[in-house]
């Protein structure tokens, strides 16, 4: 179990970073929110979550720990994959999750690509003794975008596309944020992501 990387930031692309520890690039998967608080060249500690499959090693990383922990509970229902897991936490934070599974909102659940009305509520009934309760705390202000060779536009894009959205939906998505995304003074990719999703589910 690999519990943390930690060291410099070699790279930062769509979905993805590399942190450099002890010489070896480490690839993490990460959501745009996690992502957005890396800056290339500047130290970075992710916890992480290691996925172990027949064919592959794949490295979760997530900006906190509580992160990390709803991530591996999200795990836990039948059928959630850790794309789709990831999905989840791209789209809210895990004080976000807690609360709509609190409230029992599947509407807002449905807002993640592949996630229907019926998904919904299993997960909901899943996920009820599970999340635990929600903090009431304010969500934290995002961190400017990792300087990088990725634009915003680029991981808003690559982030859509990684939800299972064609990339015609999703250029027409990034098109539809983008007087949202310049009047930010930072780029903030969470925020232009839940926006391109509501802009994808009025259009289907």
């Amino acid at each position: 179990m690999i519990a943390f990387v930690q060291g410099p930031v070699a790279a930062v692309t769509a979905g993805s970073a590399v942190v450099e520890v002890g010489g070896v690039g480490m690839l993490v998967k990460c959501t745009p929110r996690t992502l957005g608080t890396l800056r290339i060249g500047e130290p970075a500690r992710l916890t992480t979550a290691l996925i172990v499959k027949e064919d592959s090693l794949t490295l979760y990383g997530f900006a906190d720990e509580d992160e990390r922990a709803t991530f591996e509970v999200l795990l836990t229902a039948s059928g959630v994959a850790a794309t789709m897991a990831l999905g989840m936490l791209a789209v809210f934070t895990p004080d976000e999750l807690r609360r709509i599974v609190a409230q029992g909102d599947a509407k807002s659940l449905t807002a993640v690509p592949r996630i229907g009305p019926k998904l919904a509520q299993k997960l909901l009934l899943e996920y009820k003794d599970k999340l635990g309760a929600p903090s009431g705390a304010a969500v934290p202000a995002q961190k400017p975008l990792a300087a990088g060779p990725a634009p915003w536009s680029e991981q808003l894009h690559a982030a859509l596309v990684g939800l299972g959205y064609a990339a015609r939906e999703a250029d027409e998505a990034v098109t539809a944020v983008t007087p949202e995304a310049e009047e930010q003074t930072t780029t903030d990719v969470g925020a232009l992501l839940k926006a391109a999703l509501r802009t994808l589910n009025r259009t289907r």
